[in-house]
């Protein structure tokens, strides 16, 4: 029987509804802004980062948390003496800075929340100190300061031997022009960056796959790396791309932090297009192990996991070649890979070379 994120424990049907009804509320307390001298731009609320809108310039807001990637780490340390957290640190930032990307917006400030069952879990200063330093590298990497956090005891709501990592940022997009609004047109191109691996998304389901392996996280995947490993890979950070295309002057149209719904996040836009995916490169080792070890249908491999993209960009096609010396000048692997489409009210993500589809009622951010 195959396995999928929902017999995991994460039913997206119902944090979707959740985070739907939160916008519907949310959107009643835009005019307090209007006191700070700010409003608030039309149809950011589903989208990835907040905008605030100012005079000459926008401020983005976004909070974001890891998620479980953590325990991978913890049982890593407790079976070896290994030490990935430096390698969580980069993740915590990369979550939050490349949803602030996603706008336009270049990171300025990022705050740490840490919470912890027990006060304990910061005596341990192997672990500790390399958090810290991963997380700094985070935010030299995406080009902000560590501006603060907050590390608070919940014990009774945090498991003692854990801690529980997110955090936030500020950004900025000036002059607004900048703005990547979602201008996406019949014919735009698809680009996408690679990821290095499941990134931060799906780990629930990677830490039940590990449960039933006789080796567990120590489990050869057949490319010189145990599972955990490879699962323990730092994230991608893609505020480097979003800049050099900006001093490039080349306009990204739209573009789609692929974590959590996998290739689905390709149709966040609220407009309706179909998304038309016709190079897609061989499935990287890890996801192949995944699959197999699960296993996982192809089907919910894509719906559940970034399967080697971590990020899309939608430009014209006049300026896709341009947007590929861009990406790979600044260091990321980036390929052309398909083609926006224009079908009436039809919304989809279309992978003919895997027999895919994926309608636009399976992916209801907003």
């Amino acid at each position: 029987m195959s396995l999928s994120y929902e017999s995991s424990g994460v039913r997206y049907d119902r944090l979707d509804a959740f985070k739907r009804a939160c916008q519907r509320v949310a959107l009643t307390t835009g005019e307090a802004l209007l006191a700070h001298g700010y409003c608030e731009p039309s149809d950011v609320r589903g989208e990835s980062a907040y905008l605030i809108e100012a005079g000459d310039h926008y401020l983005a807001h976004v909070e974001e948390g890891l998620g479980t990637k953590n325990l991978v780490a913890d049982a890593i340390y407790a079976a070896t003496g290994r030490c990935f957290y430096r390698e969580i640190g980069i993740d915590t930032v990369a979550t939050i800075v490349n949803d602030l990307a996603t706008c336009g917006a270049l990171p300025v400030s990022v705050a740490m929340h840490a919470a912890v069952g027990d006060s304990e879990w910061f005596a341990d200063e192997v672990r500790a100190n390399d958090l810290a330093v991963g997380f700094a590298e985070g935010c030299r990497q995406a080009g902000a300061v560590w501006g603060g956090g907050e590390t608070p005891t919940l014990r009774g709501v945090v498991d003692p031997s854990a801690i529980v990592l997110a955090g936030s940022a500020v950004g900025r997009i000036a002059p607004k022009s900048l703005r990547i609004a979602g201008d996406v047109r019949d014919g735009d191109a698809i680009i996408f960056l690679a990821s290095s691996g499941v990134q931060t998304n799906g780990l629930t389901l990677c830490r039940q796959i590990a449960e039933k392996l006789p080796q567990g996280y120590q489990t050869p995947i057949g490319d010189g790396r145990t599972f955990g490993e490879s699962l323990l890979a730092p994230s991608v950070i893609y505020v480097a791309f979003v800049r050099e295309c900006q001093r490039r002057g080349l306009k990204l149209n739209y573009v789609a932090h692929v974590t959590g719904h996998g290739w689905r996040k390709l149709m966040r836009l609220g407009e309706p297009f179909v998304y038309e995916i016709t190079n897609v490169r061989p499935e990287p080792s890890l996801f192949r192990f995944l699959r197999e070890a699960g296993p996982i249908s192809l089907r919910e491999a894509y719906a559940t996991f970034n399967m080697g993209i971590g990020f899309a960009a939608f430009v014209a096609p006049e300026i896709a070649e341009e947007t590929l010396v861009a990406a790979r000048s600044a260091g990321y692997d980036a390929w052309l890979a398909g083609a926006v489409k224009k079908e009436g009210s039809r919304k989809a993500v279309v992978v003919p070379p895997l027999d895919l589809i994926f309608a636009g009622d399976t992916l209801q951010v907003r």
